[in-house]
């Protein structure tokens, strides 16, 4: 049986590569090892370039976020590319910042460990039938800490703003939003797990009524 014209089109689509939101997350993720670079150089010139680069990637995030909504534009690539992209671009940022001695190893550690958490809980919940959707919280993380990585790229500051300071500070509350909001992964992943195993059991016991 042959399926619908439109059918085949609209899967094609699902796997299509080529399109501005796709785009835009390679080119963020091609942007991370040019930031590494620069941070390496150990140079206030280049801690600039780097911080000016991180920003504009960070800006993809939302581009690609906003045209592929736009335009109705979900592939596969992107579902695969776009978490894996902001992670690479945000934890090769966070260790270079360490290595160069600009943020608390132990800041690193917990930032890092709980975007592993959270991304394993959402892919077992996804497995489950459970979907956990993006807390306001973590969108406001998420913000927080793209501001705070940029500012804490450029140290000294420019034209007299201590950015770095006010990276520092970002940072530090984007990291008591990352924990509060992983709580908020956990018990949304046990309550819809919960819902969905007592709507299971009631779905045996009809079919069970309906078979005396």
């Amino acid at each position: 049986m042959e399926k619908p014209e439109n059918f085949a089109h609209e899967h094609d689509g699902e796997l299509s590569f080529t399109n501005a939101p796709n785009i835009l997350t390679l080119i963020r993720i091609l942007f991370v090892p040019v930031v590494v670079y620069m941070l390496f150089k150990r140079d206030p010139a280049w801690d600039i370039a780097a911080g000016i680069c991180f920003g504009v990637a960070s800006i993809t995030d939302y581009f690609d976020g906003y045209l592929a909504r736009q335009q109705k534009l979900v592939t596969v690539y992107g579902k695969l590319m776009d978490p894996l992209a902001d992670k690479f671009l945000v934890v090769s940022a966070l260790i270079m910042l360490q290595e160069i001695e600009r943020i608390h190893p132990v800041v690193v550690i917990l930032l890092i460990c709980r975007e592993i958490a959270v991304t394993g809980l959402r892919a077992l919940a996804s497995a489950e039938g459970v979907v956990i959707e993006a807390s306001s919280s973590a969108k406001w993380k998420t913000a927080l800490q793209m501001f705070a990585i940029g500012f804490m790229m450029v140290n000294p500051g420019v034209f007299g703003i201590p950015l770095f300071k006010v990276g520092n500070v970002l940072l530090y509350i984007s990291l008591a939003i990352s924990l509060w909001s992983a709580k908020s992964y956990i018990v949304d992943f046990f309550v819809g797990f919960a819902e969905k195993r007592k709507q299971a059991k009631l779905r045996r016991l009809a079919a069970k009524h309906e078979a005396t």
